[in-house]
């Protein structure tokens, strides 16, 4: 049964965390909500309700490659550093990222054809505001999805398990990984939800809470007591190749960029972020309730700021993200999307 307007606004998880102007005057509001954890989970800061249970969408790429590198699968095959970091990667299918994949499939004796993730044009043509040609197909591995499939493909190999059900729920490389992302969120798996990624792979829902808790582990400049030096290996391949993470004029590259080696991150469909802070030892997580992600890039930066992380954002990296315009089709500017909310202290 559907919730009324009452009784949504004395249960919702969220708060206002963006508003949207026009004309001077508020036109939209974004709620969501924020995370910041230590590796042991404790809360140090939050917005809304940090335990929400959320979809982690592509925030949960670099765990899902735990299981091939704590394997030493990198090892194996011969997989670069910035290899490593595509399996992580929601990239813009620049040829740099296309080549990468190409490259793993070959590396681990598997072929394009095998991936299952599905086509679309890449990210980079909308980002530079090209539009493909007449007839222009489109390979899988393109797909900003296709790292992390590779990587499931190129397990499958060092397993010796089948590649054809590579994505169903039940598949040992799926167990394996379900497995890892429930170690690293401390979150058991009988409560996690489980859910079809845009992809076509598995994907989960679990406490706001637990993703940061992941993303501290996953900076944690020591070895990890159950997967030892992998979350180490994948923090190091993310923040010195970001470029394989996303791609030009996206966020996770310039909050890496900005974090100078520091800093983690990992954004996922419907506004969902994900970022680990080593020398601090926290783990961030932050969810736009209407998934809009216009609203989450200014609300990320506002975070890290918030947080003492980040002086003055327009001096870095983040400047573009911190209080974008809207602009319309004559590339007016009509208003602009700005954070409106206060952590709270724990």
């Amino acid at each position: 049964m559907a919730r009324n307007a009452q009784t949504y606004a004395a249960v919702s998880p969220f708060v206002p965390l963006a508003e949207v102007t026009r004309g001077g005057i508020v036109e939209s509001v974004h709620e969501g909500a924020v995370a910041v954890v230590d590796d042991a989970g404790r809360l140090i800061f939050s917005a809304g309700e940090p335990h929400v249970r959320v979809f982690t969408r592509s925030a949960c790429k670099p765990l899902q490659a735990v299981p091939f590198i704590a394997r030493r699968g990198h090892e194996a095959y011969g997989f670069s550093m910035p290899q490593v970091a595509i399996m992580c990667a929601s990239h813009s299918g620049e040829p740099r990222h296309e080549e990468a994949v190409r490259s793993m499939l070959a590396k681990s004796g598997r072929r394009e054809s095998e991936l299952q993730c599905g086509t679309h044009p890449p990210i980079f043509y909308s980002l530079n505001g090209r539009l493909p040609r007449a007839g222009e197909e489109f390979t899988p591995a393109q797909h900003n999805c296709s790292g992390k499939h590779a990587g499931m493909l190129a397990l499958c190999t060092l397993t010796g398990t089948a590649p054809d059900t590579y994505l169903d729920f039940e598949h040992p490389v799926q167990v394996e990984i379900r497995r890892a992302v429930a170690s690293l969120t401390a979150t058991a798996e009988k409560d996690m939800v489980l859910g079809v990624d845009g992809c076509s792979a598995p994907n989960f829902a679990l406490p706001l809470s637990g993703l940061a808790r992941a993303f501290a582990r996953l900076a944690q400049d020591r070895a990890d007591p159950e997967y030892d030096e992998a979350p180490r290996i994948i923090f190091g391949a993310m923040t010195a190749h970001p470029e394989m993470v996303s791609g030009e004029k996206r966020n996770d590259l310039a909050i890496m960029q900005a974090g100078k080696g520091d800093w983690v991150s990992k954004v996922g469909a419907e506004a969902m972020q994900g970022i680990g802070i080593r020398s601090h030892g926290w783990g961030i997580a932050i969810k736009i309730a209407d998934g809009n992600p216009r609203a989450l890039h200014p609300v990320t930066v506002e975070v890290l700021r918030q947080i003492g992380l980040l002086g003055d954002p327009d001096s870095t990296p983040l400047a573009a993200f911190r209080r974008p315009p809207i602009i319309n089709f004559r590339a007016i500017e009509t208003g602009v999307v700005r954070p409106i909310f206060q952590l709270n202290t724990h």
